[in-house]
């Protein structure tokens, strides 16, 4: 077997398979699933870093863990709260109050699902501006009862259908990044899977922003871009070169604090591992922003923002 990140993903696709079985049906598969970890790990380690593009299909990988994942595992307490209190309630963006290991906090998760029923249910984490109301609603709540704000990050971009438009998409993601900019507790924001364009932005307006080794984060996905500039989607790898949208460009580029790495091949291997990388450098930044007074979060955040993409001319 090559070397090629087509033959590795097909491995790991046929260990997550046996997996599975064996979880489903209670039997006893290590005998064959461990022959099969072992290339996996040794295509791992000749295949070198992955490119932009496959580090994009890294954050799509079936079985990556979703915001509700990390809850699950890192979270107590949490209770989740419906509606904008103005058109619904909107599956896509949810939250509520609760202990971030063991600290409180108030959650805003872009939730993709877990499988299709889920997925398009929660229109694979494309937020509705009633989501975006919700959020704001969340972000009011928890600057009323001084609760630090923690946001995970996961989505494509904001739903971009005809109703969206119609109960003003635009106006609703204008007003979740102004909300965000002017709270006077932490903001932490962690991207977890894909943050595109202001779709993503509307939850990620925080005081530190970390992502994960294999997320991505830019102001289009790399197939929109193709679509626009090449009028061509296949060239989506082209586009995701030119974005620089990886975890170690944006970390360069200061656009984020912290890159959390995954386990070995993706966080969809392993999410124990996974979420404990996450839970540490989230709990971390956030202890860090409590001793700070509500007027320094608010002007180091305004703060950060404002020098994103400053730049002079010799």
């Amino acid at each position: 077997m090559t070397g090629s990140p087509e033959a590795l993903r097909e491995l790991e696709a046929r260990v997550r398979d046996l997996e599975a079985t064996a979880e489903r049906t209670g039997q006893n598969l290590d005998a064959s699933i461990s022959p099969l970890k072992v290339e996996v790990q040794r295509l791992r380690e000749a295949g070198g870093p992955p490119s932009r593009w496959e580090r994009v299909a890294l954050a799509r990988a079936p079985g990556r863990p979703t915001a509700l994942d990390y809850v699950e595992r890192l979270c107590t307490g949490f209770t989740e709260l419906h509606g904008d209190r103005r058109f619904g309630d909107d599956p896509a963006l949810i939250g509520g109050p609760a202990r971030w290991m063991g600290v409180p906090v108030m959650l805003l998760l872009q939730q993709k699902g877990r499988d299709t029923k889920t997925k398009i249910k929660r229109r694979f984490g494309s937020a509705n501006p009633e989501g975006y109301r919700k959020a704001v609603r969340l972000m009011d709540l928890a600057e009323k009862f001084g609760l630090p704000v923690v946001a995970l990050v996961d989505t494509q971009g904001a739903y971009p259908g005809l109703e969206a438009e119609e109960r003003g998409q635009g106006w609703a993601i204008a007003e979740s990044i102004r909300r965000m900019l002017n709270l006077r507790v932490p903001v932490v924001c962690a991207v977890i899977g894909e943050g595109g364009s202001g779709g993503a932005l509307a939850v990620g307006v925080g005081n530190r922003v970390l992502i994960q080794e294999n997320a991505w984060y830019s102001v289009i996905s790399p197939e929109g871009a193709a679509s626009i500039i090449w009028k061509d989607a296949s060239k989506a790898p082209l586009a995701a070169e030119a974005l620089k949208l990886t975890a170690p460009d944006l970390l360069e580029l200061g656009i984020v604090e912290e890159v959390i790495p995954e386990p070995t091949g993706g966080a969809h291997l392993n999410m124990d591992e996974a979420a404990a990388a996450v839970g540490e450098a989230v709990g971390r930044h956030l202890a860090e922003l409590m001793a700070q007074s509500p007027q320094e979060l608010k002007r180091g955040r305004a703060a950060r923002f404002r020098a994103l993409g400053a730049f002079t001319e010799s």
